[in-house]
């Protein structure tokens, strides 16, 4: 239980960073071509992990 609240938290956390670093390339401060990709990755795995989760194993 401990181990997928520490997962779900980095995960938010990457997704927030990247978030971050995407509004820094919209300022033009980094390459937009970086971040766009970055934060996809980022909410990509957030959503994967977070319907991974719930999903029903069988009887």
């Amino acid at each position: 239980m401990l181990k997928s609240k520490a997962i779900l938290f980095l995960i938010i956390l990457a997704a927030t960073a990247a978030f971050i670093l995407n509004i820094l390339g919209l300022m033009k401060m980094l390459p937009l071509i970086i971040t766009s990709p970055l934060l996809f990755l980022a909410l990509l795995i957030l959503v994967l992990y977070m319907n991974e989760r719930r999903r029903f194993k069988g009887f």
